[in-house]
């Protein structure tokens, strides 16, 4: 049944929609499936896959009168309700449903699994089923959390129990499972690469593979030519990426607050309001958010300003109601308004906290020094730069070892190298000894050694004058963002159709997986990191999509210019970046580590300093928050002094500003207006 419900269940978007609108469609599906009152249950990861698509809103609308957990105990019994489950095929979760099942709750029982589910679950569930309430039992292919369009995660923390002589089972199938998960939501069939030098990778690959083979009728999709391609990859091949400290939005807030289901925990924030103490991060359901979320810091601060000049001018059309069409077009338009008042205290509290972060930290002296290391190949100027932070007591600890991380990859067989005298160094500014043992197990797991690939561009002469001619032609735009990780030369080389075959060789193809054309690139790319993707990569990828489709329509439009009834060219490549996780530095550290350097929560809250600066964050996201309070009491015109603050971004004098211009009333109370129109001749 499950199968006729997969091959039955219509077309949802394909690649080239993203993995956000995937899952949509199929928690659309699952909600939709039923009518009348409902519950929907979930697990700890589907309700993490459901909030990334949805809002507790937008389920309520579709008749769902309850959310509830399969972990949950289960005592009131509630027969008038008809129970979705959308929940993993875990032994766990199956064992759980079976026991509902034998002493039911609900009126029925609707299965939907986010994946694959053994025969021997489905059985396991028809012997419970005792009083037969299950109406139905599903697949439908949404196991993974779609962060972005062009980004998923399997949440899988931690890599460790696959490193070396290790080898988790659990975590080994989580893996494989996930990435079936996604081929199937998107109906790919695809020819699968792997990193030559790394055998987890190849386990993966051949994992993956054989799913395809076994369960040939669920991968029965049209075929395409050049074939969609998987591509499996270690994070060991490029550790500098998640080392860096990040200048654009969405990187940043997860390297300095973290990201976690697009929700990010501000309640350590000085003087939050406490509407602002968790805040959502979505593409999905802020446009703003959607259009920044990759410029870096400095151009986010113009469109803030912009943000805010937007609100400005909707908070003066609303200062003045006489009439009663003036209260009617205020009253319609008021939740637009709220919602858009409520994304400006947002972002401003985002900006201010990270502005404060950057100042404590000494971020941008640290940053500049990475991009050093990372980009060029300079060791006298390196090693100058480098001890002078070690020797700053106002730069953070943690991000002095970070600096000698990113100095021992480059300059790991340097004959002149001064790696032990940081090591000194560091144990002087107090870095405990089971953090310093991170520098040899990052050369260890992550070194020349490990790596196949030219990481720093720095391998052969052709590389070098490669490097330099790209980037005197293309120029640096920031020196804080010069980086570009390592997945740009696999990009490139996809693009070319040269992915050398030696470092990424295809993985043994069966009776039902398609043959690899080696004449054109592949169209439609999944990219799946093994140890984690980053931020930053996730940028990098959005940018290729989108210059790869201004090529394609620059190609089209130039042969439709040229002859008639030319047909249009091939679409554009298209790719999906995946990991079993979404790293920051700290994340990085801690998995390289096999989990025993416990909490790094000291890193992301930086200590408050005796300045404006604390002053500045709770006025700063109390003033702005105060516009929302209530209609008759805060909707007026205080935000006119916003626009040229902005300009510049300093939150302190933001914060100041806006403690002197506290958002002034309405002339007449709302609530008194009502009363007088109600008693009006003319109403």
């Amino acid at each position: 049944e499950a199968t006729a419900a997969h091959t039955m269940a219509g077309t949802p978007p394909d690649i080239y929609k993203g993995t956000t609108a995937v899952v949509r469609h199929y928690v659309a599906r699952v909600v939709g499936a039923v009518s009348g009152m409902k519950a929907l249950v979930l697990d700890a990861e589907t309700t993490g896959y459901v909030s990334m698509v949805y809002t507790q809103s937008q389920i309520l609308q579709q008749e769902v009168f309850l959310i509830d957990t399969v972990e949950a105990p289960h005592e009131d019994r509630m027969p008038h309700l008809k129970a979705i489950f959308f929940v993993r095929p875990t032994a766990e979760n199956v064992r759980r449903i079976c026991d509902a099942l034998r002493d039911p709750r609900y009126g029925e029982y609707h299965l939907f699994f986010t994946n694959v589910t053994p025969r021997k679950h489905v059985e396991a569930l028809a012997d419970a089923d005792e009083h037969e309430v299950v109406q139905q039992v599903q697949e439908m292919y949404a196991d993974y959390l779609p962060i972005n369009p062009e980004l998923f995660s399997l949440h899988a923390p931690s890599t460790a129990g696959l490193r070396g002589t290790n080898f988790d089972q659990l975590l080994f199938d989580r893996v494989y499972q996930g990435l079936v998960s996604v081929l199937l939501s998107l109906k790919v069939r695809p020819v699968i690469r792997y990193q030559g030098n790394s055998e987890m990778t190849q386990q993966l690959a051949a994992r993956v593979g054989g799913v395809i083979e076994q369960e040939a009728e669920l991968f029965a999709f049209r075929g395409r030519d050049p074939p969609p391609l998987l591509l499996i990859v270690d994070r060991r091949e490029d550790a500098v990426t998640p080392l860096l400290n990040q200048w654009t939005y969405q990187a940043m807030v997860h390297e300095l607050m973290g990201i976690s289901n697009n929700r990010v925990d501000m309640s350590t924030v000085p003087g939050v309001k406490d509407e602002l103490r968790e805040v959502v991060l979505s593409p999905e359901s802020d446009a703003f958010y959607a259009q920044n979320m990759f410029l870096n810091f400095g151009d986010l601060g113009a469109n803030v300003k912009a943000f805010v000049d937007e609100y400005q001018a909707k908070t003066h059309s609303t200062r003045k109601i006489d009439s009663i069409e003036d209260m009617q077009a205020f009253v319609e338009n008021y939740p637009e308004f709220k919602k858009l008042g409520g994304n400006v205290s947002k972002h401003v509290a985002l900006m201010s906290e990270l502005s404060r972060l950057v100042d404590a930290r000494h971020l941008m002296e640290v940053s500049q020094i990475e991009q050093e290391l990372a980009c060029t190949e300079d060791h006298q100027s390196a090693v100058g730069e480098v001890e002078s932070l070690l020797t700053n007591p106002g730069v953070h600890k943690d991000d002095k070892l970070r600096l000698v991380l990113l100095y021992a990859l480059r300059y790991e067989q340097h004959e002149s190298s001064q790696l032990n005298r940081f090591v000194d160094l560091l144990h002087a500014a107090g870095v405990p000894s089971e953090r310093l043992k991170l520098i040899p197990q990052l050369l260890q797991h992550c070194g020349h050694l490990a790596r196949q690939g030219d990481l720093f561009s720095n391998k052969s002469f052709f590389a070098q004058a490669k490097k330099s001619l790209q980037r005197g032609i293309k120029g640096v735009q920031n020196v804080y963002t010069q980086h570009q990780p390592f997945l740009a030369q696999i990009l490139e080389a996809l693009s070319r159709n040269a992915l050398d075959e030696a470092h990424y060789p295809h993985s043994p193809t069966y009776g039902q997986m398609p043959k690899p054309n080696r004449s054109r690139p592949p169209q439609e790319v999944i990219i799946f990191i093994f140890g984690g993707a980053t931020y930053e990569e996730a940028r990098f990828v959005a940018e290729f999509n989108e210059q790869q489709r201004q090529i394609a329509a620059a190609a089209n439009a130039s042969g439709a210019g040229t002859s008639v009834g030319v047909r249009s060219g091939p679409p554009p490549m298209h790719v999906l970046l995946g990991g079993t996780s979404m790293l920051d530095s700290a994340t990085f550290l801690e998995d390289l580590a096999g989990g025993k350097l416990g909490s790094s929560t000291s890193l992301r809250r930086a200590p408050q300093t005796p300045s404006t600066a604390t002053a500045a964050i709770g006025s700063t996201t109390a003033a702005i928050g105060s516009t929302l309070d209530s209609v008759g009491s805060t909707l007026g015109g205080a935000a006119s002094a916003l626009g040229a603050d902005l300009a510049a971004f300093d939150p302190r004098k933001l914060s100041d500003k806006l403690s002197q211009n506290v958002v002034s009333p309405l002339a007449q109370p709302l609530s008194s207006m009502l009363s007088q129109a109600a008693s009006s001749k003319s109403l």
